[in-house]
């Protein structure tokens, strides 16, 4: 896409209207606005160099145009790859039906634009080994030592996004019962919907160390932060702070896989199905919105259960 492509205030201004009615109507988080924002300027960039001002001018030649720009890689689109293309024909839907919706149009030119079909996707994770490699290798004697290996025990124990992590404050960790210790988490997901989910002892102890012998050290350099995860500056955590932990750890454990904080979440779905968990609960502790998004874990232990299957049966092959 051109820098120097001035987009028509017009459509810029009926592009805002659709976020700002995702904002105040939907309550959708910063991040996934910000996507939606780049999805629907990669759009617009697109419409403008076809010559289109105003929303009403679209017509279905140019969205299917656009379709076919994303994945061939022309007008200075890049080519993407399916998964993403889908990701922002459904930016481009959504921005269509609602000035439909709006009276905005006369007619919604997206409304039979299909995005293109593509494989299952099968998410990427670690074994529990590596996991455990991954989770004991951040120092258990330094501040920051101990905070990185509480948020990664938080992360696999919970599934939380990494968003939601590095937004807990420290009166969002629960104690459930004094005698036991018991404990559990207070996530805000998207759309700030809130769910508790329970955490395992070793997340239990972790926390515990980090809050004992860890956070006193770096809250000692700010002002006061409520939040559970410090800087040694005292303030709350970046979302780059939160992957690099995840990038150093992997490295100083040896894992060559290309894994990211999100590589935690998808461990925690899978070894809890193969361990038996109900796809529904399993679908609560996510913070799923729909048990379908959960479904894709399945898949996963349905493979090993057929490699399985395969080696050990005595008639499994002929």
């Amino acid at each position: 896409m051109s820098d120097n492509l001035q987009i028509p205030q017009q459509l810029q201004a009926q592009v805002t209207a659709y976020l700002n009615h995702l904002t105040i109507e939907r309550g959708l988080s910063d991040n996934t606005l910000a996507a939606y924002r780049r999805d629907l300027e990669r759009y617009l960039c697109y419409l403008t160099q076809e010559g289109v001002t105003d929303v009403r001018e679209i017509s279905v030649h140019h969205v299917s145009g656009f379709l076919q720009a994303l994945s061939s890689g022309s007008h200075h689109m890049g080519q993407l790859a399916t998964a993403s293309v889908n990701r922002i024909l459904i930016a481009a839907r959504g921005w269509h039906r609602f000035m439909f919706l709006e009276n905005t149009t006369e007619s919604n030119p997206a409304a039979d634009i299909r995005p293109p079909k593509t494989g299952q996707y099968l998410p990427d994770g670690l074994s529990v080994e590596e996991v455990t490699r991954l989770l004991d290798t951040p120092a258990a004697d330094t501040a920051q030592g101990l905070r990185d290996r509480a948020l990664m025990e938080l992360l696999y124990a919970t599934g939380a996004r990494i968003t939601e992590a590095i937004e807990l404050d420290v009166d969002d960790i629960l104690q459930l019962d004094e005698v036991s210790d018991t404990r559990a988490v207070r996530l805000f997901g998207k759309g700030s919907k809130e769910r508790i989910v329970p955490l395992g002892s070793y997340a239990v102890d972790a926390i515990n160390a980090y809050l004992v012998r860890g956070r006193p050290e770096h809250a000692s350099a700010g002002k006061g932060s409520p939040a559970l995860f410090l800087n040694r500056f005292g303030n709350r955590i970046s979302r780059q702070t939160g992957w690099n932990v995840i990038k150093q750890a992997a490295e100083d454990a040896g894992i060559t896989a290309d894994i990211s904080p999100h590589t935690l979440r998808h461990s925690f779905a899978t070894h809890l199905l193969q361990g038996g968990a109900d796809v529904r609960v399993v679908q609560e502790l996510l913070g799923h919105a729909s048990v379908t998004t959960t479904q894709i874990y399945t898949h996963v232990t349905a493979e090993t259960l057929r490699e399985v299957f395969a080696s050990a049966h005595p008639r499994a092959q002929g």
